[in-house]
């Protein structure tokens, strides 16, 4: 089980996996993993080595999550859909 929520006098359990699939929930520890790495002094090119991601996506991670605070992706406008 991952999060409690209380509703009114009703308390509903929510398992991670049916709040997003599988692929989803790595992503999201890969990228704390990647920052928490950071914040610990570790180098792009550790965490690289140790999470088996290239040295630019280690980067990329960083540069966002220092320029909005978050590695979740974002919406995209109306006017980059294709």
């Amino acid at each position: 089980m991952y999060k409690i929520k209380h509703l009114g006098m009703q308390t509903v359990s929510t398992n991670i996996c049916e709040r997003m699939g599988h692929s989803q929930e790595l992503r999201e520890l890969k990228h704390g993993t990647v920052i928490g790495g950071h914040l610990c002094n570790k180098s792009i090119h550790e965490l690289s080595l140790l999470l088996k991601i290239s040295r630019s996506t280690v980067s990329g991670i960083i540069t966002k999550w220092k320029q909005l605070g978050t590695t979740a992706t974002q919406p995209q406008s109306a006017g980059h859909i294709k």
